[in-house]
């Protein structure tokens, strides 16, 4: 969100301190907060419900594999139901045509 009244002092300081820029929706814009909305309950649905984790480092071995799966081989519905990767060249096939 972006008012002020709803930010957490400790996380903002813990993102300084670690170097981690928080990036805020546009106002007005509260439809741009969905994508992060379902990336967030399907990360929390498929992994970190799923397992229970004897280790940080345990979790974030596991959490590097389903990151992999979901950002290039699983199909997405904003996608047409393809994978990133097929959409990815697709893009880049019709870019490249377009640019001939």
């Amino acid at each position: 969100d972006n008012g002020p009244e709803l930010i957490s002092e400790q996380l903002t300081d813990w993102c300084k301190a670690h170097d981690i820029e928080l990036i805020y929706i546009q106002p007005g814009k509260p439809q741009q907060n969905g994508f992060v909305e379902r990336f967030n309950g399907s990360f929390r649905r498929e992994f970190l419900n799923a397992y229970l984790f004897e280790s940080i480092e345990q979790v974030r071995d596991m959490a590097w594999v389903w990151m992999c799966d979901y950002n290039e081989e699983r199909t997405h519905e904003s996608l047409g139901n393809i994978p990133p990767t097929e959409y990815r060249r697709k893009l880049e096939t019709s870019s490249y045509a377009l640019s001939r």
